[in-house]
This record gives C-alpha cells, sequence and structure tokens, in this order.
C-alpha cells in the first residue's frame, strides 16, 4: 500500500511539474505575440516607383514583386490579418479584399494612414515603416490569395 501511495505522489508531481512547463511556454508565446517590431523588407529586386505615391499597383502579377510581398505579409501583417491572410477573427480576413485596379489607391490609403476608430487604433500606419514598394508588393501578392 505504501508503494501505491508513493507511485500516486509522484505521478501527481509529475503531472504538475508538466503543467508547469506548459504554462510557462504558453506564457513566452503569448508575450511574443505582443509589440512586435515592424520587419524590414528587401524590395531591391524591384523597379523603384520614387517619391510620388502610385495611385494603381504597379506590381500586379509581376513574379518577383509577389514573391516579396508573400514574405513582407508574413513579416509585418499576419500577427494581425494571420498567415494565408487567413484571419483569426483579429483583424479583416484579406482574402476577400477586392482586387480590382480601382481599389488600389482605397488600399494604398488604409496601409499608410493605418486605421483609427473613436480614437482606438486598429491598424497602426505603415507609412515610414514600409516603402511603397514594400506596399505595393504586399498587394500583388493579396491579390494571389483572393477569395470570392
Amino acid at each position: 500500500m505504501n508503494i501505491d501511495k508513493s507511485t500516486a505522489t509522484l505521478t501527481r508531481k509529475l503531472r504538475l511539474g508538466a503543467l508547469a512547463i506548459a504554462l510557462a511556454a504558453g506564457a513566452g508565446l503569448a508575450a511574443a505575440h505582443g509589440d512586435v517590431t515592424p520587419q524590414a523588407v528587401d524590395t531591391s529586386g524591384l523597379k523603384p516607383l520614387g517619391e510620388d505615391w502610385q495611385g494603381v499597383n504597379p506590381y500586379r502579377d509581376n513574379a518577383d514583386a509577389i514573391r516579396i510581398g508573400d514574405s513582407a505579409f508574413n513579416q509585418n501583417c499576419a500577427r494581425c490579418h494571420g498567415l494565408g491572410a487567413v484571419s483569426g477573427g483579429i483583424a479583416p480576413d484579406l482574402r476577400k479584399l477586392d482586387i480590382e485596379p480601382e481599389t488600389d489607391e482605397y488600399f494604398i490609403g488604409r496601409v499608410r494612414t493605418g486605421v483609427t476608430r473613436n480614437g482606438a487604433v486598429y491598424m497602426p500606419p505603415f507609412e515610414g515603416t514600409l516603402s511603397q514598394e514594400a506596399m505595393w508588393a504586399i498587394r500583388a501578392w493579396l491579390e494571389t490569395v483572393r477569395e470570392k
């Protein structure tokens, strides 16, 4: 009977230890999702766009831009909009984003200036953080994951 009691106590201690480790690991992951510094995007393989902001995506259907945009999205946008633009509910699911050329200006405006409602920041402004080339590359990639 003492052996069974010792085994039960040891099993309970091991379970508690495993639970403590799991909770500590989970807390680290939660903290890692917090304040994330935007990541630089290497757009050196794309045609420079200059100082004037484009109103229509100059990189539409550009394979290099799509590749760069995929990486840039995952580094800078996925934490809210989800990997592959599949939102987990924090921010809009960008697979549903209109991709008509006439919506390009709306897209770039939102990315540049961010979104604020009633004083609450829903999306930070990315102008000054991401280049115009990076923003348009993200748009080019988003067009490839569009769902109706």
